[in-house]
């Protein structure tokens, strides 16, 4: 088991699609977008999972929609 502290490796991918594909866009990805890109069928996985990073405070969203979301300093 992780600690409460340690990002999961799904985490840090996602982290990485959010900077690289917002680079590319000029937008973040949809919740199926991050999916593809981290090998993850499930949205809800993928929307729990942008959830927590969320709530530790790595990204943000301005909207109620996941292409909102930026990555936080």
């Amino acid at each position: 088991m992780s600690r409460p502290d340690t990002l999961s490796a799904r985490q840090v991918a996602i982290l990485h699609v959010i900077g690289d594909w917002t680079i590319e866009h000029g937008e973040a990805p949809t919740v199926r977008e991050f999916g593809a890109r981290v090998g993850v069928a499930s949205t809800g996985s993928v929307a729990y999972q942008l959830s927590r990073l969320e709530a530790r405070g790595l990204i943000s969203r301005t909207g109620h929609r996941w292409r909102s979301c930026r990555l936080c300093a």
